[in-house]
């Protein structure tokens, strides 16, 4: 009897196995996804338990300004980008002149330079005691002809001249392999060069075009220095105040409920403008070759290059190097070895963490794909259209609750009367970290993963290695360098990173960012200038090789 039931169960066992394993591996890709859904989560509640004197407070003194304030944002930032992304891409990508070939990869850069220290920059170089304004009264002329820069149109300039590379990279991809092909097909039809851009280039790249300003906009939304370094009052400022100035997280909490509203409404809008269409480009139209622009056309063309860059970041650049040399002497320090050291050590640490759990994602939705999966993914990597002002407060509400009992056990138990015990320690930092950048590492580790082949694992399976040895001999070999990049991503995003560090480090835990915010929020630039110049010169490096890479795929 012992014998037949044995029989009859071995059959069920390879069945049992599969179904534990596939049972981890969902579990696993749950966990990883709950890092960002556990604060979505504790912000959104906080909609379900409304206090009506905090809302009335907001509905009188806050939200009207707020409403405004972002909306006039969005819009100028969304027509900014998209005005300057697309000329510029439909420029480098479909006609030849004099610098094209620098400018291609050039017109990226300012993506190495983060919009606050492009902010507080403008301000130094464009404000009435700046250098402009001040040469203009030395040559004996009036600068009150000057727009100010501390005004609405000074922040949505400054962020568009930081945000334009995200339209830029992505329409000239889609200019490159459809533009020539839509022009000939408009020609063909009776359409001028013009109406041919207008009237199939450009509607046959709207994917390419929504998803650069939604990006735009998505880091619009989370943006905490500008609009700090301006005192321009948006959602993300006025989280950080009711928390850190009014002392209260329950304001602090609503507010941020409101905006993880605005960014699922704009990701939406976004998925219903992209609709279900497909555009695809038929032949081989990457060797198309661009029209030459000769004459005053391609100086023309040139100029306009140039005068972007320059605004974006060539003149901001110079300015830094110019105020780090007057204070280069007097700042740099043993105080600047532990800002160095702090942004170092907290970049490369949250780079691990983050490209390890993005593996584990990654692994996980390789060994179980379907729909299930891919939604698992998907929630997990959405914390990257969430500001970090959003993610610093659900985060450290569940943190704060927990630490909170813990301590009232550590009484109880007659340890000791501590104060906090996780509250105020890097495992909060990290924890946003995590829920903010995952998306940013999760997508050049499952572009690698998809390289390699099914029947790649079958063999090494049919060969007797386990899973385990399957991961540490097929896939982390061949997922080297989608490693490497995400972790460099990673690393740069963290070292530019200002809301999540500025509001849940520990005390006297400064980084780069913190100092540069310090500065900036005393109106002193050139103290500001060294941490920022060091924070870009970590970002050139990836900015150019995703340029490079971009235009190489094209």
């Amino acid at each position: 009897m012992s014998a037949q039931l044995e029989t009859t169960s071995t059959p069920y066992l390879p069945a049992l196995i599969g179904l534990r394993r596939r049972w981890d591996e969902h579990v696993l890709a749950w966990l990883i996804a709950a890092i960002t859904l556990v604060p979505l989560a504790v912000v959104l509640a906080s909609l379900l338990q409304p206090q009506a004197d905090i809302w009335g407070h907001l509905a009188e003194f806050v939200l009207p300004k707020l409403l405004v304030n972002t909306i006039w944002l969005v819009l100028g930032v969304a027509l900014g980008t998209l005005l300057l992304g697309v000329s510029l891409a439909w420029l480098t990508a479909i006609y030849d002149f004099p610098g094209r070939k620098h400018f291609t990869w050039a017109l990226a850069l300012p993506l190495a330079m983060p919009a606050y220290v492009l902010a507080f920059v403008q301000i130094g170089l464009y404000d009435f005691t700046g250098p402009l304004q001040t040469v203009i009264r030395e040559l004996g002329f009036s600068s009150h002809w000057v727009p100010p820069i501390r005004s609405r149109g000074g922040v949505i300039l400054t962020l568009t001249l930081a945000l334009y590379p995200y339209v830029y990279l992505l329409a000239r991809n889609a200019f490159q392999t459809q533009g020539r092909r839509a022009l000939e097909a408009a020609a063909s039809l009776g359409f001028s060069r013009r109406q041919g851009f207008w009237r199939v280039a450009l509607p046959m790249a709207r994917p390419w075009l929504v998803g650069g300003v939604t990006l735009a906009l998505m880091e619009c939304l989370a943006d905490f220095g500008t609009v700090a370094t301006f005192n321009y009052d948006t959602f993300t400022t006025a989280i950080y105040k009711a928390w850190f100035s009014l002392f209260n997280l329950t304001a602090a909490s609503q507010l941020a409920s409101l905006l993880v509203l605005v960014v699922l409404v704009l990701a939406l809008v976004e998925q219903h403008v992209r609709g279900d269409k497909r555009y695809t480009a038929a032949g081989r139209l990457a060797q198309a070759r661009p029209e030459p622009l000769a004459g005053w056309r391609g100086l023309l063309a040139s100029s306009a290059c140039l005068a972007v860059l320059a605004l974006a970041f060539l003149i901001p650049f110079a300015q830094l190097l110019w105020w780090v040399k007057s204070v280069a002497v007097d700042q740099l320090d043993w105080r600047y070895l532990g800002f160095i050291g702090r942004s170092l050590m907290l970049s490369a640490g949250a780079a691990l963490v983050v490209v390890v759990l993005a593996l584990g994602l990654t692994y996980a939705v390789r060994r179980r794909n379907g729909l299930a999966s891919r939604l698992v993914a998907r929630l997990a990597t959405i914390g990257y259209a969430v500001p970090g002002t959003v993610l610093a407060v659900g985060v450290f509400i569940p943190i704060a609750w927990l630490d909170n009992r813990l301590i009232e056990l550590v009484h109880a138990l007659g340890w000791g009367e501590p104060t906090q015990l996780i509250k105020g320690t890097l495992a909060v930092m990290l924890l946003a970290y995590i829920a903010r950048f995952l998306a940013v590492a999760f997508e050049p580790t499952q572009s690698a993963m998809q390289r390699i082949t099914a029947s790649q694992e079958e063999v090494a399976a049919s060969m007797g290695l386990s899973r385990h040895a399957v991961l540490r001999r097929i896939h982390l070999p061949m997922l080297r360098g989608g490693l490497f990049t995400a972790a460099l991503m990673v690393f740069v995003d963290v070292m530019k990173e200002m809301p999540i560090t500025l509001m849940t480090r520990p005390f006297g835990w400064d980084t780069l960012s913190v100092r540069v915010f310090e500065m900036t929020s005393e109106g002193q630039w050139e103290m500001a200038a060294l941490p920022a110049v060091a924070i870009i010169l970590a970002g050139l490096i990836p900015v150019v090789v995703l340029a490079l890479h971009m235009e190489k795929q094209a």
